[in-house]
């Protein structure tokens, strides 16, 4: 979701509010060199973050195939440089997380991924064949969410219904703004009264609002472990319905704290202004959406993941593949967390 003043036009597909982006003041260090990367156009529209996107995880396809022919060796050759292509990816997308987003959570993740993947490229040249569960997931992940993000009637339809569900929600707590045209036409837009609310500002729906990035998480993670197929159908069912009744919560609180200034307190206010250079009237935006939302969300993530792990304790391969990656030291996360062997774990 995405905070704007409330008279303000449409913007751009996936756009946000430039008026309260950091850009202007963010270090050119920082910023420039690797957004003009990012941004160069290769073919059309197609630019380098877009390419990186699709030949990582084309690549990352391209190991999972050649592991279900059994070269493994090739595929683990294969799946080092789909993780390397993967790490700069995020790493193109550090300026935007961190000067149009202004989430220190993402810029801080983006960052960290280049090296990251390339520990887990180095792991997989050097014989850590198990790492190929975690590149399959992945492989799966870009499958689900690419095609979602690039086509656009697709993109339209989660948009626009995400929009319609949370402007619901909004309803069912006693507000009722109404949606019109927001980003690309899309009726994403929440049609606050800027005269009648706190701050002045508005919400829209874009496509990381919609939910499916986590979704694509777990059903990567769900279709890349060797399970019968009903436990892994079961998991999936849990994994979409939990992800979309907390989405659908976190868009109605950002979607009426923006407008209705739940966080415009003075201190938080000065804090904002002073340190991190927000616009006083986005503050509430900032607060509810950059460090409440996205920190709950780790929290429901892992909570989303702990449950699953009931269901089908086969992802715990590819979670402690993360974690080795992340310390260099092996879990057994099996134990950890005390989960039991289905009965048709061997099927």
């Amino acid at each position: 979701m995405s905070s704007l003043p409330a008279t303000t036009g449409s913007l751009p597909a996936g756009a946000l509010d430039s008026s309260g982006s950091l850009a202007a003041g963010a270090p050119a260090a920082i910023t420039s060199p690797i957004t003009e990367l990012a941004q160069t156009t290769v073919v059309g529209s197609f630019t380098v973050v877009n390419l990186l996107a699709w030949v990582s995880i084309g690549i990352f396809v391209l190991a999972f195939a050649l592991e279900w022919r059994g070269e493994i060796d090739p595929a683990r050759h294969v799946a080092a440089a789909a993780w390397v292509l993967f790490g700069l990816f995020w790493l193109l997308m550090a300026p935007h997380y961190y000067a149009d987003v202004q989430s220190p959570i993402q810029t801080l993740l983006s960052l960290a991924a280049l090296p990251l993947c390339t520990y887990a490229a180095y792991l997989l040249v050097n014989g850590r064949t198990s790492l190929l569960v975690l590149s399959k997931a992945v492989a799966i992940m870009g499958i689900i969410y690419l095609p979602a993000e690039t086509i656009p009637f697709v993109r339209r339809w989660l948009i626009e219904t995400t929009a319609t569900q949370t402007h619901y929600g909004m309803e069912l707590l006693g507000h009722s703004p109404g949606i019109i045209e927001g980003s690309a036409g899309y009726e994403s837009k929440f049609d606050f009264d800027p005269d009648e609310t706190v701050t002045g500002r508005t919400t829209y729906i874009i496509m990381a609002c919609t939910g499916i990035g986590s979704m694509a998480i777990f059903g990567g993670l769900i279709g890349a472990v060797k399970a019968p197929l009903k436990r892994k159908v079961a998991a999936f069912a849990v994994a979409i319905g939990v992800i979309w009744i907390l989405n659908l919560i976190r868009n109605v609180f950002i979607g009426l704290a923006s407008p209705w200034g739940w966080f415009q307190h003075d201190p938080i206010v000065h804090v904002m202004t002073t340190y991190l250079g927000a616009q006083p009237d986005r503050v509430s935006y900032l607060v509810a959406h950059n460090y409440l939302s996205q920190l709950g969300s780790v929290v429901a993530l892992l909570a989303i993941a702990y449950l699953l792990m009931k269901i089908l304790p086969e992802i715990l391969e590819p979670l402690e593949e993360v974690l080795f990656i992340l310390s260099g030291t092996e879990y057994d996360l099996e134990e950890a967390v005390d989960a039991e062997k289905p009965a048709d774990a061997d099927d």
